[in-house]
């Protein structure tokens, strides 16, 4: 067979190749086979110069002429593909426009910080502002400007976060530090009472952080708001009523308030808050271990020691604080039985709230 017969076998065999092709993955896979750099048609030329020299014109002109017929065939038979596949993934992927949509479930605040701008609306409703503080506090202004002993159990490493002291003092060389992450927000009201004279009241929400296991009732992150009033004749009923007013605001009208004597360093006399149970209403149950009370929140008068610290004089200006768990009155509101529940993200708990 002549080069002249392999070459018209070659266009015959490459144009059935061509209108054969199902894809253009497919006729790519042709073009490649003939036409790409050890494809069957450049093989010819690049043996022309083992072609007589009488028979190298006429061969060159067939093989131009096999190469123009073929890149037509594949040009027409690629755009014919491609409309087809066009096609058929507009159809694959289109949409049924009277179909009902998707609802989008909204999203919501998370429970703990609905409840805290909850707890500092009431007393934003009573008069209060609302205060800030660094998360990451001293020990002055966390412990000793509250009158905490230095023996106290709340200053030991087992108890608080002790931020590592890098400044390279002789405190630092001995492993010691001054710098913590704050166990409550009571810090926070050093810093107003030193900058703001009185009459003072505010409220000061924030993240605290002490060493607790985490269980149903403990948390080592959680939130608190602490309250703080200072001004003239500010007596315990003062105290009481406020207190008592917040407890029915929060859990409803209903509820009933009592006051336990305890201790804390930085208010004397001190107490804890109960609040009757919503779930037996005082009757007793598993809930409230059948007493009829759960516990809310500590608080007492600010210890004259924690006002002359801050420079306000005792003799004429008296107050009181508080202190309260944002995901303890959370769990109360809300018949949570484990605080964890607010922190892990499942969003069938959440949504419910």
């Amino acid at each position: 067979m002549s080069v002249i017969d392999e070459l018209a076998e070659l266009r015959s065999r490459t144009l059935s190749a061509i209108e054969a092709a199902q894809g253009t993955s497919a006729l790519d896979e042709v073009r490649v086979q003939v036409m790409g750099k050890s494809g069957e048609l450049t093989k010819y030329l690049r043996q022309m110069g083992q072609i007589a020299k009488e028979e190298r014109a006429e061969v060159g002109k067939a093989v131009n002429a096999v190469r123009a017929v073929v890149e037509e065939a594949l040009d027409a038979r690629k755009s014919a593909l491609a409309a087809d596949e066009l096609a058929a993934s507009i159809e694959s992927s289109a949409v049924d426009v009277t179909l009902p949509g998707r609802a989008q479930q909204l999203g919501s605040r998370h429970l703990i910080n609905r409840i805290s701008d909850e707890i500092c609306d009431v007393f934003l409703g009573l008069g209060y502002t609302v205060a800030t503080g660094p998360e990451v506090e001293t020990d002055y202004y966390n412990f000793t400007a509250l009158n905490a002993p230095a023996d106290h159990p709340s200053r030991s490493m087992q108890d608080t976060f002790y931020v590592r002291d890098r400044s390279g003092d002789a405190a630092a060389v001995r492993g010691e530090s001054d710098v913590l992450l704050r166990t409550q927000t009571s810090g926070v009201q050093v810093h107003v009472m030193e900058t703001q004279k009185p009459p003072i009241y505010i409220v000061a929400p924030g993240k605290v952080y002490r060493r607790d296991v985490a269980d149903p009732s403990h948390l080592p992150q959680f939130t608190q708001i602490e309250g703080l009033v200072i001004d003239e004749n500010i007596s315990f009923g003062d105290l009481k009523g406020t207190l008592d007013y917040f407890c029915k605001a929060m859990f409803g009208p209903d509820r009933e308030t009592r006051f336990r004597a305890h201790y804390f360093p930085f208010t004397e006399p001190s107490a804890e808050v109960d609040v009757s149970c919503g779930i037996c209403h005082g009757e007793g149950c598993r809930f409230c271990k059948g007493t009829g009370w759960l516990e809310i929140l500590g608080c007492g008068m600010v210890d004259p020691a924690v006002l002359e610290c801050s420079g306000i004089d005792p003799e004429r200006y008296s107050g009181f604080a508080f202190g309260v768990g944002v995901e303890r009155v959370a769990a109360l509101k809300y018949d949570i039985p484990d605080l964890r529940l607010l922190l892990q993200g499942d969003m069938r708990f959440l949504r419910q709230f």
